[in-house]
């Protein structure tokens, strides 16, 4: 018998008391690693003495896997209307309190236009509600939307809290947005962790909700943590943070690659890996009707 079909078999026992997977008999696998199975709780607990080395280093290895993933597009998403990326410049792109949709400056633009032209009142260009005229109004329709459980208002209201100083406030909608699984939440939280406001500081904690955003497409939460990988001495990881970021268009992370190609610590391909996916993230932002509205 090879050492592979060893293995698997091993795999269809219990790991600590070696009870085979029968059809009475059903083994949960280890939530963590994915590796070993077990006939029942006591069991896992009997064993994970033995386990926790080996699962611990597996976990991360999973962990890993996920983290450095290239995401296929920023955490901005696509216009809903022209479904063309969002930029990742916050100026190139607007809130729509209605519906909490975020809406290109150039559909924005073309939808003014036409209701100049036609003589109309100002309208959202997504769902048709009335523009808000004033701030007041403007956070009356984020608070409908977090009546439906939107976590784009969620998370912009715990931003108001967090401006007013009301910084338990900011926690509670910050982690309820998060947990409706929003990536600029996530990244709140991780300012809110490092920082000890509303929470006590918590460096663990802080990176957790870093990763979480950085996994989602949000450069600037990867950016940090190509910042924290490169103080505590790991450039590997550190590099392969910047260069991730960098192809989602981030211009202070292939600023970063560059400085490392030249500094000898970015091989020539990364770089130039880094340039192509840079340029294209750039490039599939724009349109000629994005143009007309700059």
């Amino acid at each position: 018998m090879s050492g592979a079909d060893a293995e698997g078999d091993d795999m269809m026992c219990c790991a600590a008391c070696g009870t085979a997977e029968v059809d009475g008999i059903k083994l949960k696998k280890c939530t963590a690693c994915y590796l070993a199975r077990y006939c029942s709780v006591e069991c896992q607990k009997d064993h994970r003495p033995k386990h926790k080395k080996e699962c611990k280093k597996r976990a991360a290895e999973l962990r890993d896997e996920i983290l450095f993933k290239q995401p296929e597009s920023s955490h901005k998403g696509d216009c809903p209307i022209c479904c063309l990326p969002l930029s990742i410049d916050p100026d190139k792109s607007t809130l729509m309190s209605c519906c909490c949709k975020l809406i290109c400056n150039g559909c924005d633009y073309a939808n003014v236009r036409r209701e100049v032209r036609e003589k109309l009142d100002r309208k959202c260009p997504f769902c048709r509600h009335p523009v808000p005229k004033s701030e007041e109004e403007f956070k009356r329709n984020i608070l409908r939307r977090i009546k439906a459980n939107d976590p784009v208002a969620i998370r912009q209201m715990g931003g108001y809290c967090n401006q007013e100083g009301d910084y338990d406030g900011a926690i509670e909608y910050f982690k309820k947005a998060a947990g409706l699984g929003d990536l600029g939440a996530h990244y709140e939280l991780s300012v809110m962790y490092r920082e000890g406001k509303g929470v006590e500081k918590d460096d663990k904690k802080a990176v957790h909700h870093l990763e979480q955003a950085a996994i989602g497409g949000v450069p600037f939460a990867r950016h940090n943590l190509g910042i924290i990988e490169n103080r505590d001495g790991r450039m590997d990881r550190a590099t392969k943070h910047f260069i991730i970021a960098a192809k989602l268009g981030y211009d202070n992370s292939m600023k970063t690659v560059k400085e490392g190609f030249k500094g000898g610590l970015v091989s020539k391909e990364d770089f130039a890996a880094a340039l192509r996916g840079h340029q294209a993230a750039i490039d599939a932002t724009k349109s000629p009707q994005r143009e007309e509205a700059e």
